[in-house]
C-alpha cells in the first residue's frame, strides 16, 4: 500500500489506524441536517470497463471509450454490481472482471478543503482528482481519508486495475499451493478469494468500491471517528469512549456520556478529542438469544447544549472452556457470562455475491432465519469478506455470536515488511471497527492454512505461519482482549483437522461418508465447519430459479458444489445417505420417480442433522459447538446452504429449527443399553414439565407407553434412560432382536405441566430404511387467521418427513415427523412478499417419505 503524499496539511491520503468505520453506519438516529455525520457520496457516478493498461490517467477515457460504454454505477458496488443494474450480467458466464481495468467517476463541486472516507476499494485501486494521483491501494480490506481541496468542479475518478496484470507481476515461492484457489498467487494480494474457488460459486470477480464512499461532516461537531470498547468488572459495565471531531472544539467545553440512566464527564485530550470511562452498576448483560435477551443499551453524548445518540451497546464476558465435560484440556467450548454455551449454526457465505454487502433487508431476513432456527453463532470465514457493520449491529440486536476469521484461507502468505505493515493495518482498522459489538465471541487467523500444510506432510514446525502465531494474535491482544484468539480453523492437534482436540472441520458425517456412529467415535471438541451436503431446494425455487427439477440436467450440475480434483461431488455425498440409511438405490428412484427422490434427498439430510447434533446436545458429550457448512447458498440450486439463494429456507433449516431449541429433548441410540432421552433447558429458569414416552407399531397401535413428571434445572443437560422410564424390558432399539421387531417409532414429547402445549418433541425409528409407504389418512385444511393463512395437518398414522408443497405459501415448519391424532397448525408465509392474502388461498399437497400418495388442499 502507497499514500500520496502523507502531509496531513496537503493534497494527500492517509489510512486511519484507529477507527475508520462509517460513523454513519454504525448510528441508528438520523443524519442531522448539519453534517454531523458522514454523508455518503453515492450519487451520479458513472462505470466502464478497459483494457489492462489501456489509459493511464482518466484524462485517457474520453479517447479511448465511447459515451455509450459508461454505465450508471451504484456505490457503494461492484463492477458486476453495475452490470446486474443494466441488465447485462449473467452470473453463471461472468466476463473475467480480473482481466480488465474499470474506471469510475463523478464529478464534486465547492470550494475549500473537504474530506473524503473510502471505506473500500476492491483490490488493485487508484484514486484521482482530476489527473493528480491522490492514492493508490492494494487491498480491498483498508479504508482511507482522503483530503482533497476543491476549486469549484473537479472529477474524482477511481480506477481498479487489472488484478490478473497484478498477480502476474508479482511471484513468490511458496511451501505449498492449495487446489483450491486459482490462481495461487492471490496469497499476494489482500482481496476475497470469493469468486476465485471452482467449484464453490460463480466465477464474479470483485472489483469496484465495494464499501461505502463518505464526505466528512462540516458542522462545529461534526464526528471523524467513534470508538467504543464494553467490558464487565464483576457485574458493572465499563465503557470506554473515544470521539475525535473534525474540527477543533474549546478544551473548556463540557462533555458527559450517557448510559442507563448513569452519566460521566469526558476530558478534552486534545482539541479534537474526547476520551472518557462511565460505570454502569449492576449492568443487565447481552446474552445469545439462546440463553437470554441480547439486552443492548443506549449511548448518548451531551456536548454543550447537545445530545448526540452514540448508537447502543451490550455487555458480556467471553471464557474458553478447554476441559467441557473432561479434563484433558484438549477440548474447546465458550463460556458467556460465565455460563456453557452450547454454540450451533452454521458458516456465513455472503448476502449478495455480486455486491458482497447485500442489502440491510437481506441481512436483516437472514439473521431472523438463523435466530428462528435455533442458531446461536455465524462463523464468518477467511474465504470471505469482513462484514459490514449492519451484519454486526444486527447480530448484536439478534443474539448471534459471531465466529470472526480473518481473511485469510488455505495459503502459505508472504512475510516481507509491505506485506506484514498491510495485515497490521487492515486487522486493526477491523478490530477498531467492529469494537462495540458484543457478538462478536471468536477471532481467528483464517481457513484451513495450518490444515492445508499438513496435509502436504509438512511437520508442525515447517508449516507454522508467524502471521497466525504472533502477528494476528498480538493484535488482537491489544484491540480486543475480551475476544478469545483461535491460530486457525482447524487447529489444536498434532493434526490440526483431528476431531478429539480443539478445533475441528467435521466431514465424517457427510463427505468422508463415515457411518452415524463415527459422530461420538470422532469425539468431536468444537467443529467450526460440519455436516456439508448438496442441499435440495424446495420445487418452487427450482422452478423458479432453475427452471427444472430434474438432477441429471445440466444446470442442476452446475449448481452442485464440488471440491477441485474430487471425482464427486456432494450429490454423491447425499445419495450415500439415501442408500444408506433409506435402503433405497438413488440412482434407481431418480429416473422412476424423480418426485420421490427429491424429497429422500431432502429428508435425508433434515434426519441426518436432527441426529449429529441430539448426538453433540445429549448428556455428558464434550462437544462444545457445531456450525453447519453453509448457511446461505451463493447461487440458486443445490448447494452446500440451509438457506437457498432466494432467501428460503431448505429441509436442513427445518431440521436444524428441530432440533436446537433452547428447551429441547433428543433420543439417543445406545445399542444394547437401549434409548436415551437427554432433557435440556439453557434458559434461566426452573422448568417443570411432563415427559411422555410411547412406542408404535404400524405407526398407530401403543405397544409401550409411560409418563413422568420432570422438573430442569436452569442451565442444565438431564439424561433419563427410556428403560427407567419404562420400568420393564423393551427393545426400543430392536439390539436383541428376540423376534420380530415390535414397534415402528418411538416419540418422546416435553409437555409444559401447567398448559399442556408441546414443548418439544423427539422421534426414533429402529429401521432407518424408507421401503414401505402406506395410507396414513393424512388430512390438511387450510385456516384464514387474523395474521394470514395456516394449515392444520393431521394423521392417523405416524408419517415421517411432512413436506408441505404450495403454489403461492411456504410453510414456516416443514419437514417434520408427525405423531399420529396430534393435529399441528403450521403458519404459511408467501413465497412472494407482495402476495396479497385475500387473493391468494393456499394451493398445494402434504407428502411424507412413508405416504403412499399425496394429499391435496385448496
Amino acid at each position: 500500500m502507497r499514500n500520496l503524499p502523507n502531509d496531513s496539511n496537503e493534497l494527500g491520503a492517509d489510512v486511519p489506524q484507529g477507527a475508520p468505520a462509517s460513523v454513519a453506519s454504525i448510528i441508528s438516529s438520523a443524519q442531522s441536517e448539519d453534517s454531523l455525520w458522514p454523508v455518503p457520496l453515492d450519487a451520479q457516478w458513472r462505470c466502464v470497463s478497459t483494457f489492462a493498461g489501456a489509459c493511464s490517467t482518466p484524462s485517457a477515457l474520453d479517447a479511448t471509450t465511447n459515451a455509450s460504454d459508461w454505465l450508471d454505477a451504484p456505490v457503494p458496488g461492484t463492477i458486476a454490481s453495475a452490470w446486474r443494474a443494466a441488465g447485462k450480467l449473467d452470473v453463471e458466464r461472468a466476463p473475467p472482471f480480473a482481466a480488465q481495468d474499470h474506471w469510475y467517476r463523478t464529478t464534486l463541486t465547492g470550494h475549500g478543503t473537504r474530506r473524503l472516507r473510502l471505506q473500500g476499494l476492491a483490490s488493485i485501486a487508484e484514486v484521482w482528482l482530476d489527473d493528480t494521483l491522490l492514492l493508490e491501494s492494494d487491498s480491498m480490506f483498508v479504508a482511507h481519508d482522503v483530503e482533497v481541496e476543491l476549486h469549484g468542479t473537479t472529477t474524482l475518478a477511481l480506477c481498479f486495475r487489472s488484478l490478473d496484470a497484478a498477480l502476474g507481476a508479482r511471484r513468490t515461492r511458496a511451501r505449498w499451493r492449495p487446489r483450491l484457489v486459482s490462481p495461487p498467487t492471490l496469497r499476494n494480494v489482500r482481496t476475497t478469494l470469493l469468486g476465485h474457488m471452482p467449484g464453490w460459486c460463480p466465477s464474479v470477480h470483485a472489483a469496484g468500491p465495494w464499501r461505502p464512499i463518505e464526505v466528512l461532516g462540516d458542522a462545529p461537531d461534526a464526528l471523524r471517528d467513534v470508538d467504543i470498547a464494553t467490558t464487565l468488572d464483576g457485574d458493572d459495565g465499563i465503557v470506554d469512549v473515544a470521539l475525535r471531531f473534525v474540527r477543533a472544539h474549546d478544551d473548556a467545553q463540557q462533555a458527559t456520556l450517557q448510559c442507563a440512566d448513569v452519566e460521566t464527564a469526558l476530558s478534552w485530550q486534545d482539541a479534537h478529542t474526547l476520551r472518557g470511562t462511565l460505570r454502569v452498576p449492576n449492568v443487565e448483560r447481552w446474552w445469545p438469544h439462546t440463553h437470554g435477551k441480547p439486552t443492548r443499551h443506549a449511548l448518548a453524548l451531551r456536548l454543550a447544549q447537545r445530545t448526540i445518540a452514540l448508537g447502543e451497546v451490550g455487555f458480556r464476558s467471553i471464557e474458553v472452556d478447554r476441559n467441557l465435560n473432561a479434563s484433558d484440556g484438549a477440548g474447546f467450548a465458550l463460556r458467556i457470562n460465565g455460563t456453557p454455551v452450547f454454540c450451533r449454526g452454521a458458516c456465513w457465505t455472503s448476502a449478495d455475491l455480486v455486491t458482497l454487502a447485500g442489502s440491510e433487508a437481506q441481512l436483516e431476513h437472514t439473521f431472523a432465519l438463523t435466530r428462528d432456527a435455533g442458531m446461536n453463532m455465524i462463523r464468518v470465514g477467511g474465504t470471505m469478506v469482513y462484514e459490514s457493520d449492519a451484519f454486526y449491529r444486527l447480530a448484536d440486536a439478534y443474539g448471534i455470536l459471531v465466529w470472526q476469521d480473518f481473511a485469510f484461507a488455505n495459503f502459505d502468505y508472504p512475510t516481507d515488511a509491505a506485506f506484514t505493515a498491510a495485515v497490521e493495518t487492515e486487522a486493526t482498522q477491523f478490530l477498531s471497527r467492529t469494537r462495540r459489538y458484543a457478538a462478536l465471541a471468536v477471532l481467528c487467523g483464517g481457513s484451513e492454512a495450518d490444515q492445508q500444510g499438513a496435509m502436504f506432510g509438512l511437520p508442525p514446525e515447517m508449516r507454522e505461519q508467524p502471521l497466525f502465531t504472533q502477528q494476528l494474535p498480538g493484535i488482537v491482544a491489544h484491540e480486543r482482549p475480551d475476544v478469545p484468539y483461535v491460530p486457525n480453523s482447524p487447529s489444536g492437534g498434532t493434526w490440526p483437522f483431528s476431531t478429539r482436540t480443539g478445533v475441528t472441520h467435521y466431514y465424517g458425517v457427510s463427505a468422508y461418508q463415515r457411518p452415524l456412529d463415527d459422530v461420538r467415535r470422532s469425539q468431536v471438541r468444537f467443529a467450526s465447519e460440519c455436516l456439508a451436503f448438496a442441499n435440495v431446494p424446495d420445487d418452487a425455487t427450482l422452478h423458479d430459479a432453475l427452471g427444472t427439477i430434474h438432477a441429471h440436467d445440466p444446470r442442476w450440475k452446475t449448481a452442485v458444489p464440488r471440491d477441485p480434483g474430487a471425482g464427486w461431488d456432494f450429490d454423491d455425498v447425499r445419495d450415500h445417505y439415501v442408500r444408506a440409511l433409506f435402503g433405497i438405490e438413488p440412482t434407481a428412484v431418480r429416473y422412476e420417480d424423480p418426485q420421490r427422490y427429491l424429497d429422500l434427498s431432502r429428508a435425508v439430510v433434515a434426519e441426518l442433522m436432527i441426529d449429529v447434533f441430539s448426538e453433540w446436545r445429549r448428556a455428558g458429550s464434550s462437544c462444545g459447538g457445531g456450525l453447519v457448512w453453509q448457511l446461505q447458498d451463493l447461487r440458486a440450486g443445490a448447494g452446500w446452504g440451509t438457506i437457498d439463494a432466494g432467501g428460503r429456507p431448505k429441509s436442513a433449516w427445518h431440521a436444524l429449527a428441530q432440533v436446537l431449541n433452547p428447551v429441547q429433548v433428543v433420543m439417543t441410540d445406545e445399542g444394547l443399553n437401549g434409548l436415551d432421552i437427554h432433557l435440556i433447558n439453557e434458559r434461566a429458569d426452573t422448568l417443570a414439565l411432563q415427559l411422555e414416552l410411547v412406542c408404535l407399531r404400524d405407526g398407530a397401535v401403543s405397544v409401550a407407553q409411560a409418563t413422568r413428571a420432570v422438573e430442569l434445572a436452569p442451565r442444565s443437560v438431564q439424561r433419563v434412560s427410556a428403560a427407567d422410564l419404562l420400568e420393564r424390558f423393551f427393545d426400543f432399539t430392536h439390539a436383541y432382536r428376540f423376534g420380530p421387531r415390535a414397534h415402528d417409532v418411538t416419540i418422546v414429547t416435553l409437555r409444559d405441566s401447567a398448559s399442556g402445549a408441546v414443548v418439544s418433541e423427539a422421534f426414533h425409528l429402529p429401521d432407518r430404511r424408507a421401503l414401505e409407504r402406506h395410507d396414513l389418512g393424512i388430512v390438511a385444511t387450510p385456516l384464514r387467521a387474523e395474521h394470514g393463512w395456516q394449515l392444520v395437518i393431521e394423521a392417523h398414522r405416524f408419517a415421517r418427513c411432512v413436506h408441505i408443497a404450495d403454489a403461492h405459501y411456504r410453510a414456516r415448519r416443514d419437514w417434520f415427523h408427525l405423531a399420529p391424532g396430534r393435529p399441528v397448525t403450521i403458519d404459511l408465509v408467501p413465497l412472494d412478499a407482495n402476495t396479497n392474502i385475500d387473493d391468494r388461498a393456499p394451493d398445494g399437497e402434504v407428502r411424507a417419505i412413508n405416504a403412499s400418495a399425496a394429499v391435496f388442499y385448496r
